[in-house]
């Protein structure tokens, strides 16, 4: 599977900015996807995950403010991103895990997007 996001960028304070990821290759066996970002000397920490059963479930900062949704015949999911605030700078990556055969068969990671949030 190969995921590439798109999307990143600048905004200010108070604006708003959209992802995507987008899934390619073996992508029949994805079952769960999520978003999850990273600012640099810190760990990474999940934003919003679409499940098995395509509930979606947000970390607290994220609540009220972003949005994920997933298109399935595109193989995209995006997560809409509003009020955002200087905190909300990070590098913004994409997930799935896979499982087929019986068995789960790993996760898989896009390189990532580069979000910054100033005045």
């Amino acid at each position: 599977v190969q995921l590439v996001e798109s999307g990143g960028g600048f905004a200010e304070p108070g604006g708003s900015l959209t992802l995507s990821c987008l899934a390619s290759g073996s992508t029949f066996g994805i079952y769960a996807r999520a978003w999850y970002r990273q600012v640099p000397g810190k760990q990474r920490e999940m934003v919003a995950e679409i499940d098995a059963g395509d509930q979606i479930h947000y970390a607290d900062f994220a609540k009220g403010r972003f949005t994920a949704s997933l298109d399935r015949p595109e193989n995209t999911v995006y997560l809409h991103m509003n009020a955002l605030t200087p905190e909300d700078t990070a590098i913004y990556s994409c997930k799935v895990d896979t499982y087929y055969a019986g068995a789960y068969q790993g996760e898989y990671w896009g390189q990532g997007t580069q979000v910054t949030v100033a005045s």
